[in-house]
């Protein structure tokens, strides 16, 4: 038999990558340090031409001033008069004459020195305010630019990923800093597209097995005819069904909240907390733990199932982690100045201070590492802390004295 062709391999992947290509005269480029240098300098020789220009003047007036000395030849023994330099009528020789006149020059000489300096000081004020107002005006042209690309910042941080700066002007530093910037935009819009479409594809594809699963022993568990042996199997099968519907549901929510909400509603704490309270007055019941709190209205901007879940997690949390016998939880909602305050404070076992951050940590619980009871999934917190960033807002966890916690959640208004 005829030996086979080797398949063909692939071209070789190249090694190097094309280096882009410098401008042919790159100390032509227009940066910011050519443009400013240009412009101070500008401005500083237009000051510097000015301010001669008027010292020039006014030394002029000045030598013209000092030498408008004009005498008068007289008889009846008065040699020489002047009305500027009355002192020359009490001269009766040359010698007096000449210092008379010696000081009345040195007087002429020193008014125009003073008044020099003091239309130059006038001068000098009226061209620094000048020059301050005109530097003002120019900085703000400047750096105009870096205002635009801030104020799309700001957006950009309010999740409104579609913004672009798309900077107009010379190819400079900043123009480069820009366009940089709608780079990363782009791939950030790219990321958290496929992240969206990703929890959309995980929700569906995780959530259809679990629930076949569930109707499946459901149906199972209906027959009558099934051995013992098979209904407890059922049940125990049903159960970690069910916890894997909850961890699934908390790890979508998890990854929803995780952004900024973008449609917002006016929300009620105090509906929210009794809307959470009602759905685990029956678990609190069964645990013998009371609930007890006033709850005011404090309407915050957001999304109400989120906020929901919020209040839900920390009230189910409180009643679950809490003393076999005389137990509660209180819940109260507040409005103050600037702000919206959700506090839920149980009675439970004693809580080391060191340990609280690790409460927030997702699949962690006090003194253990993984989740491994029948008290949740240990997302319930993580998810709280998510949302309450997601509206801007914030949740802390304190020791109670005597045992147990008190969360306070805090939201804008």
């Amino acid at each position: 038999m005829a030996a086979t062709p080797p398949p063909p391999t692939a071209p070789p992947k190249p090694t190097w990558e094309p280096k882009q290509q410098d401008p042919p005269y790159p100390w032509l480029r227009p940066t910011i340090r050519i443009r400013l240098t240009l412009l101070y300098g500008g401005m500083f020789l237009i000051a510097g031409i000015l301010l001669l220009s008027i010292i020039y003047m006014l030394a002029a007036q000045a030598l013209h001033d000092a030498g408008s000395l004009e005498f008068k030849v007289g008889g009846n023994n008065v040699l020489i008069a002047s009305d500027t330099c009355p002192q020359l009528g009490a001269a009766t020789n040359n010698d007096q004459v000449n210092e008379t006149i010696k000081a009345c020059t040195a007087v002429q000489r020193q008014h125009a020195l003073d008044s020099l300096l003091n239309r130059a000081l006038l001068a000098l004020v009226g061209l620094s305010v000048i020059a301050f107002a005109f530097g003002y005006a120019m900085a703000g042209r400047v750096l105009s630019p870096l205002g635009r690309i801030t104020r799309t910042a700001r957006r950009v941080a309010g999740t409104d990923l579609t913004r672009r700066i798309e900077l107009d002007g010379p190819d400079d530093e900043l123009k480069e800093l820009a366009d940089t910037f709608d780079d990363m935009l782009d791939r950030l819009e790219r990321a958290f597209t496929a992240q969206q479409r990703f929890v959309g594809n995980a929700s569906h594809e995780l959530r259809t097995p679990l629930a076949i699963n569930r109707t499946l022993l459901e149906v199972h568990l209906s027959d009558p005819e099934a051995p013992p042996e098979l209904q407890q199997l059922g049940k125990t099968l049903l159960a970690t069904n069910e916890r894997s519907e909850q961890l699934v549901e908390g790890l979508l929510l998890l990854a929803r909240s995780d952004n900024q909400i973008v449609e917002r509603k006016p929300v009620d704490l105090a509906e929210v907390a009794d809307r959470a309270i009602d759905q685990a007055r029956t678990e609190a019941v069964a645990r013998k733990v009371e609930i007890l709190g006033e709850r005011s209205a404090a309407v915050v901007q957001g999304n109400g199932v989120l906020l929901e879940r919020i209040a839900l997690n920390l009230v189910q949390n409180a009643v679950r982690y809490n003393v076999a016998e005389d137990g509660w939880v209180e819940v109260t909602t507040s409005l103050q100045p600037g702000q919206a305050l959700l506090v839920v404070s149980n009675t439970g076992p004693v809580v080391p201070a060191y340990e609280i951050d690790n409460l927030f940590e997702p699949f962690r619980r006090l003194r253990t590492e993984r989740t491994g009871s029948d008290k949740g999934v240990g997302l319930g917190l993580s998810i709280a802390r998510s949302v309450a960033r997601a509206h801007g807002g914030r949740i802390i966890a304190e020791p109670r004295e005597g045992g147990g916690l008190v969360m306070r959640v805090t939201l804008p208004v």
